[in-house]
């Protein structure tokens, strides 16, 4: 089974998120929090499953985003949804 992984933001240490503005109809609340994830969509090229998750992003022994292990992180994630996906648990 072929997963493919793409990133769905680069890793800079903090997340904006927004939200409806209750006191404001139409406005959007912007809030801005610390992360040590990124999001990921997953998806097999066999069944055309697609997966979105957040993975932990790794540090270097100096605590400084360590972007190739990351990737390799990714990676292992995705093998870890190939194996989901192939035995029902992610569909």
């Amino acid at each position: 089974m072929n997963i493919t992984y793409e990133l769905l933001e680069e890793y800079t240490g903090t997340r904006t998120t927004e939200m409806p503005d209750m006191e404001n109809e139409g406005e959007m609340i912007s809030s801005e929090s610390d992360c040590r994830d990124i999001q990921v969509k997953f998806t097999c090229s066999d069944s055309g499953c697609v997966h979105e998750r957040s993975v932990n992003v790794c540090f270097d022994a100096e605590g400084e985003y360590d972007a190739e292990a990351t990737l390799v992180r990714v990676g292992e994630v995705a093998n870890g949804v190939g194996h989901k996906i192939a035995c029902g648990v992610i569909s």
